[in-house]
């Protein structure tokens, strides 16, 4: 199987960091301070590193740190002994992605290069919040694992808006174009088609995995489940959106595709939102991310980066240590971690027997942005 790890980060002018360089271990790497000086703000920026976009999918002007109008992240990886100077540059208007200097021309064909998994608080709207949640979960996963995929969902979002602006217009101007909107009709078609055939076929794949990693993770076999909803009553979208194109004039919106899928998680049969306990959803939802990390790692032959946020809090010991366990099992590959308490921090990481390094944040930093620990 195929390696790599990041070797060292630099940020300027992103988040509350100004200019910020640090030396990473190729294996455990410690994010340690008070709330507010930066830790998650450093794994975010290891996760626009490889994804070109905040795990929380926030806009890259939220990512600029106040005051300055641009934000630049380096990172220099090594894979396989080679290394990779990755650069992501955005001046507030455009963003690009460079490779030893060299730009992409486009971001798509550098995603899914250096994949990442982010375990994070933030994680409760997979399970609480809308679909829209569900969708990314299964749209970062995917687009990691197949171009085409990515370039499919690019399409299609990009021919929803126009369509759903045409709607709108429509309804604006009193007049209606049914020749116009079938054009859009047929051409969302194929790239939905080829959408649900792939989010179908990774649940299948995703499913005894997630089974697997919450039965270790719970100490219990209690049958988890997840399947994926789809925002239509079949595959054929050109179909239905002429069955339901009287219903999108009146409400000016696309009310079925792609982008009104959803997964239904169930926990004994159950629904996770509504009957899960603190510790059930707890162990759900690292389960799930969990899982979504072995996929990337079987189906890419290559170990992601696995970013985990503030989880000791969240967790009690006794999940910590089957955390630790299936980790250590599983031969993970570069880690991660970010906590309030170095002493729990290091407790945790040595636990690993395993080379790591702690970074302390909200210290002073010294000339060249290094951080003193």
């Amino acid at each position: 199987m195929s390696a790599f790890f990041l070797k060292t980060l630099q940020l300027t002018h992103f988040k509350n960091y100004a200019r910020h360089r640090i030396e990473l271990s190729p294996r455990l790497n410690g994010f340690v301070g008070p709330n507010g000086t930066g830790k998650t703000n450093l794994l975010e920026a290891i996760h626009v590193l490889c994804l070109t976009r905040s795990h929380r999918g926030l806009s890259d002007k939220y990512l600029v740190q106040h005051g300055a109008n641009f934000y630049r992240i380096e990172g220099c990886f090594e894979r396989d002994g080679e290394e990779e100077r990755i650069t992501i540059k955005y001046d507030g208007q455009r963003k690009e992605v460079e490779r030893n200097g060299a730009p992409f021309p486009r971001l798509m064909d550098y995603v899914g290069r250096f994949p990442v998994v982010m375990v994070s608080p933030d994680d409760v709207a997979l399970i609480q919040e809308g679909s829209e949640e569900r969708r990314r979960f299964l749209d970062a996963t995917l687009s990691q694992l197949s171009a085409p995929y990515l370039n499919h969902l690019t399409v299609y979002t990009s021919l929803l808006k126009q369509r759903n602006a045409l709607l709108k217009t429509f309804a604006e101007q009193r007049r209606f174009d049914s020749i116009l909107l079938e054009t859009f009709d047929q051409q969302m078609a194929g790239p939905a088609a080829t959408l649900w055939h792939m989010r179908r076929a990774f649940t299948a794949e995703l499913l005894p995995i997630l089974q697997e990693i919450y039965a270790e993770i719970a100490g219990q076999h209690e049958p988890v489940s997840l399947r994926l909803e789809q925002g239509s009553d079949s595959d054929d979208l050109a179909a239905e959106l002429l069955a339901y194109r009287d219903r999108d004039r009146t409400l000016e919106r696309t009310s079925v595709g792609p982008h009104r899928d959803d997964l239904d998680l169930t926990l004994s049969g159950y629904s996770v939102k509504k009957y899960a306990s603190q510790g059930q959803l707890k162990s759900f939802l690292l389960a799930l991310r969990l899982a979504q990390y072995e996929a990337l790692r079987q189906q890419k032959g290559i170990a992601p980066l696995l970013l985990l946020d503030d989880i000791f809090d969240k967790l009690d010991e006794q999940r910590v240590q089957r955390l630790i366990a299936l980790l250590w099992k599983r031969q993970f590959g570069q880690i991660f971690l970010t906590d309030t308490h170095r002493l729990r921090l290091e407790k945790v990481v040595s636990a690993f027997k395993t080379e790591y390094r702690i970074h302390v944040t909200g210290h002073a930093v010294d000339n060249d942005g290094t951080a003193q620990t």
